[in-house]
């Protein structure tokens, strides 16, 4: 018995979600299709879901093909949940990239593309909605060479294209136009395969198991047609999963290795967490610890999908997906067993943030309760509570994650809130070097301990870096500790408030005071150094050293791409200049123009929402997160700070020092 743990990705409203129903049914899983309008499809099980008619949240649905388990995972198509997506990708062994046939290559289609080639994930495409009036076959196929990859190869070709009569005719080796493009694409890989089409001695069946191949390292598309709704092309597309993507690789025996993509909250509150397993088996009551200082949990059930639900079982498997209970501080991202990878984001970070506004009577320890929760769910959203102004702010992708989150504090927790202004999200990063060191038992240092700092700048990417320049035997492990994880997150807060990044923190100086007591007494922490001295006294010399290296804050950019007709330019371009929008090319095609350039995420919204009135709705906007430029325009942004103000020495020990009882 083979698996294949397969996702459904596409921009939002290419069908994506009609497509997985047409799979269940044709697989025999449901007896009836359902529909996205109607609100009974079987992946959008959340009512928020069924009312917007869009994936919001990743669903996990099991079926047979032959003798292969797909488990299949149906993804969101919207930007603003982009997060989801990303979590998805790592426990997936190939996927359906779906592209609607009336509007083509959009622009979420051409960030998945991006990602899913970077990652190597085996991918085919179906294009979707050939039954639909104003569906295009040539023009998709150019656009996907175009504008996704030029290794695509279509395995078919749709008849009657724009009716509900329309179908799909299989290319098979008696058509020459399809052996040639598949030569073409493939010997493109495969320096052999150049060499015996030379010699003119390349079979069908050779060409067949080069695409098999090529298709299972990513380095050729195969291209379905069909319709999610009629189910024309689909059985295509099924022997498609089955011939050119990979099974789960899976060893049931080797040690436990696992990632959970997941977590989700059940009936009485428990959280229950997704996991892929990659090797060995976890069972029921085996022990499952994170290592960074959580508490080992142990697993109390585990069930499995099979067939279109999930049932109970003793165990999970390599290669198989499933539901954990019992792991009370399971995060998404975390390793079971094993450790695979370190956690990496394949798309941007949230670019805009804004504050939670309690309605009227609202319980403040229920909201806060509440956004913890959808923080589990989405660790993105990053929550940001203000203990002096009793303000929670979250981080976001855009407009409709905010109308979702409000909607679902309201529906599932019943609280009423609203939100202020979204603002962008900006970062900080040095300009210069600085250096601060505060020694132990002289003045002004309150603390038993000796910390000195050094900040660089550090290449454009780089992160935060933490390093030294003391032996590491100059005092306890755990000082070290403290002072590395204080500056990470003292870090989270520059001179203006906002993240700073892109830097290097060197530790230049160190020293304690040994643990000491009295004759016949125990230890006594006034004369010796614990580790809430380092952490108190290392904000004091990291703000100092940043302030000697000066600060420039930076803003988030959207790269974007408009095409719009020719006539409409004189209109578009005062409006551009208006969002503090830079085009940086622009060519005329015909009747059509087509802008690129840069924009403010602030702004991206705005741009959005006039650019059809501009363009009498013909004009198509993509976008994404581009890069971070300097502020320029005004005074520099700031942003209120929650911690503890070490920027305030004064104010900052009032607080500290009584807090660690100095």
């Amino acid at each position: 018995m083979h698996t294949l743990n397969l996702g459904i990705l596409a921009h939002v409203d290419a069908g994506k979600t009609s497509l997985t129903e047409r799979l269940l049914y044709t697989a025999g899983v449901i007896d009836e299709v359902g529909s996205v309008d109607d609100g009974n499809t079987q992946t959008d099980s959340l009512a928020l879901e069924r009312q917007r008619g869009i994936t919001i949240k990743s669903a996990v649905v099991s079926f047979m093909l032959d003798d292969v388990t797909v488990n299949l995972i149906d993804t969101p198509g919207h930007p603003d949940f982009i997060a989801e997506v990303e979590r998805v990708l790592s426990v997936l062994d190939g996927a359906v990239l779906v592209v609607s046939a009336v509007e083509g290559v959009q622009a979420q289609t051409r960030v998945l593309m991006r990602t899913l080639r970077r990652l190597r994930i085996p991918t085919l495409v179906f294009i979707n909605k050939i039954d639909r009036g104003g569906a295009h076959h040539d023009r998709t196929l150019d656009a996907l060479a175009r504008r996704l990859t030029p290794s695509v190869v279509p395995m078919g070709r749709p008849e009657r294209l724009g009716t509900p009569a329309a179908h799909v005719l299989p290319y098979d080796a008696q058509d020459p136009a399809f052996t040639g493009r598949l030569l073409d694409v493939l010997t493109e890989h495969d320096e052999e395969l150049l060499a015996a089409y030379v010699e003119d001695t390349v079979s069908y069946d050779r060409l067949r198991t080069a695409l098999v191949e090529q298709t299972r390292r990513a380095r050729t598309h195969p291209v379905f047609f069909g319709s999610a709704i009629t189910g024309a092309g689909v059985p295509q597309l099924i022997e498609g999963i089955k011939e050119l993507l990979p099974a789960a690789g899976c060893d049931p025996e080797g040690p436990v290795s696992g990632t959970v993509f997941k977590v989700e909250r059940g009936p009485a509150g428990e959280k229950v967490a997704y996991a892929r397993m990659f090797t060995g088996t976890l069972r029921v009551r085996d022990r499952v610890a994170f290592g960074d200082g959580r508490p080992e949990d142990r697993v109390t059930a585990i069930s499995v999908f099979d067939r279109g639900t999930d049932v109970r079982e003793d165990a999970v498997p390599a290669g198989r997906i499933g539901r954990l209970w019992g792991l009370a501080d399971v995060r998404i991202g975390d390793d079971i067993g094993v450790r695979r990878h370190a956690c990496e984001h394949f798309f941007a970070p949230p670019t805009l943030e804004t504050v939670v506004v309690p309605g009227p009577g609202a319980d403040t320890r229920a909201l806060h309760l509440a956004l913890t929760r959808l923080a589990e769910q989405d660790p993105l959203i990053d929550l940001r509570h203000d203990e002096v102004r009793q303000e929670t702010s979250v981080s976001l992708y855009g407009e409709v994650q905010k109308e979702v989150v409000q909607a679902t504090l309201a529906d599932e927790f019943a609280l009423d809130v609203t939100f202020r202004e979204t603002t962008p999200l900006c970062i900080e990063r040095p300009v210069g070097t600085g250096a601060a060191v505060e020694f132990n038992k002289k003045d002004p240092n309150p603390f038993l301990a000796t910390v000195g700092l050094r900040v660089d700048p550090a290449p454009v990417g780089g992160g935060v870096d933490f390093r030294l320049e003391v032996e590491l035997g100059s005092m306890p492990y755990a000082f070290f500790k403290a002072v590395e994880d204080t500056v990470r997150e003292t870090l989270g807060q520059g001179l203006h408030g906002w993240a700073v990044t892109d830097c290097t923190v060197t530790m230049t100086h160190s020293g304690y005071s040994p643990r000491q007591s009295h004759a016949h007494q125990g230890f006594d922490k006034s004369m010796s150094s614990t580790g809430a001295d380092f952490r108190g006294l290392t904000p004091l010399v990291l703000i100092e050293a940043l302030r000697l290296a000066g600060t420039c804050v930076y803003e988030p950019m959207h790269s974007f791409r408009i095409e719009a007709p020719a006539d409409t330019l004189g209109a578009l371009l005062p409006v551009l200049a208006a969002v503090r929008a830079v085009p940086r090319t622009t060519e005329t095609r015909g009747s059509v123009c087509v802008l690129q350039g840069a924009v403010p995420a602030a702004w991206m919204h705005t741009l959005e929402q006039q650019l059809p009135g501009l363009t009498r709705g013909e004009g198509e906007l993509e976008s994404a997160f581009g890069h971070y430029a300097a502020v320029s325009a005004g005074s520099v942004p700031e942003r209120p700070r929650t911690d503890h103000n070490p920027l305030n020495r004064k104010e900052y020990l009032l607080k500290v020092t009584r807090r660690v009882g100095g």
